[in-house]
């Protein structure tokens, strides 16, 4: 979280291919104090980070261009990029998948669709609320 003024912040940058997605996401995340950008795939992310590194991103398995992985081992490799709690958002229960997420960089994972009752509580229990 960064200080702006008297308020406190809350950045989050929210990666998925689909638009409808990233609408419903910084809707959700607007109620819990939230600011969002969001990207449409890998390489838009990384250069969202690189202009402000987010506190949270939520980010989607099927991303065009720099896919997930690469996305996530990009952020790890960017300066202060092992700060944002990277939230793994998936349609499929595919523990392959989400391992192989987590070990490259992954902090959690959250099965889609989500709403804001399981987006707060997971964000609850990674202390980021």
């Amino acid at each position: 979280m960064r200080a702006e003024g008297d308020a406190t912040v809350k950045h989050c940058l929210v990666v998925d291919d689909s638009r409808v997605i990233r609408k419903v996401a910084t809707t959700i995340l607007a109620g819990l104090a939230y600011e969002s950008v969001e990207a449409e795939d890998g390489a838009q992310a990384l250069k969202a980070c690189r202009a402000r590194m987010p506190d949270l991103v939520l980010l989607d398995w099927n991303i065009p261009g720099t896919n997930t992985l690469e996305f996530l081992r990009g952020l790890r490799r960017e300066p202060r990029g092992d700060l944002p709690f990277v939230l793994y958002c998936t349609t499929e229960n595919d523990v392959g998948r989400i391992q192989e997420a987590l070990v490259c960089g992954a902090n959690d994972y959250l099965l889609k669709p989500y709403d804001e009752q399981s987006l707060r509580e997971r964000l609850s229990s990674a202390g980021l609320d």
